[in-house]
């Protein structure tokens, strides 16, 4: 007798698939958000100290071109949507951000960059691996950065690819691009533009490019990152934030200050001002 073994092996995996109860998989859902967001899960996770919201941005920063698929991507049209859900979630009381990046399209990674810097709630990044280019106003957009000891950020001048023309506007539109970044890379760290600009252009570091590799604690003494650490270190950092604003929300609202229109709730934007009062900016010595 001849049995169809296909037939039987598809029988035996729908015998052994769960139920269908109308209720989603959270397993299944994990999983995909692992594989399509790079998080383990687009809810915040749940701590008596804070819910945090976690954000990874790893591999290289696709911009408004597809980049091609053997490159490890960090899409921003996943990004922005998270970032602004987070912000508009009253559940989420703080942001952990983790680079691993090669750097990538400019506009997309400042885009992300002014998102996180204005997030109007607790924000922490760290750099593991590497927060190269881009990377860098990314690392510096939070609150509070780390590096961990082994992680390196380079540091160069702005690159374009494709046909250039050469012309005269052609090096204003690059100055005007640099200064973009640089701009956003000293109003979010403690490093001063022209030391920021000396490690751009060093010619003496790498061989076959200008710039500056950094590694770990030489990005903490060039004041562009604020301390070395980990994950534990990173963490600890956020539940310290959420805690001093929680004390500060409550504080503002037995005062009468900061108050909703419901008479408790805070607006995001009373959150974006009052998160600005709780952090001070980082500004040069």
């Amino acid at each position: 007798m001849i049995m169809d073994t296909h037939l039987e092996a598809d029988e035996t995996k729908q015998e052994t698939k769960a139920p269908d109860d109308g209720s989603p998989d959270k397993k299944h859902l994990s999983i995909q958000a692992i594989k399509e967001f790079g998080v383990p899960s687009l809810e915040p996770i749940s701590n008596p100290k804070g819910n945090i919201q976690f954000l990874s941005i790893i591999g290289q920063i696709e911009g408004h071109m597809i980049l091609p698929p053997q490159n490890k991507t960090t899409k921003y049209e996943h990004v922005i949507p998270q970032v602004f859900a987070a912000a508009d979630n009253p559940n989420v009381d703080g942001m952990l951000i983790l680079l691993n990046t090669v750097g990538g399209d400019v506009e997309a990674g400042l885009a992300i960059a002014e998102l996180i810097s204005h997030f109007g709630k607790p924000t922490v990044s760290l750099v593991i691996g590497g927060g190269h280019s881009i990377g860098v106003p990314l690392a510096v957009a939070a609150q509070h950065s780390f590096i961990a000891p082994s992680a390196t950020m380079t540091i160069h001048p702005v690159r374009l690819n494709g046909t250039i023309v050469g012309a005269p506007q052609t090096y204003d539109y690059f100055n005007q691009m640099q200064d973009r970044i640089s701009d956003f890379i000293v109003s979010n760290s403690g490093i001063t533009k022209e030391r920021l600009k000396d490690l751009m252009l060093d010619t003496s570091k790498m061989a076959l490019d200008v710039g500056t590799l950094l590694i770990g604690g030489q990005a903490v003494e060039e004041k562009l990152i604020d301390e070395t650490g980990g994950l534990h270190e990173a963490m600890e950092k956020l539940y310290e934030l959420i805690t001093q604003r929680k004390k500060t929300v409550a504080t503002a609202q037995e005062q009468g200050s900061f108050t909703g229109a419901d008479g408790a709730d805070l607006s995001l934007a009373d959150e974006a001002h009052l998160n600005e009062q709780i952090v001070a900016k980082k500004q040069p010595e």
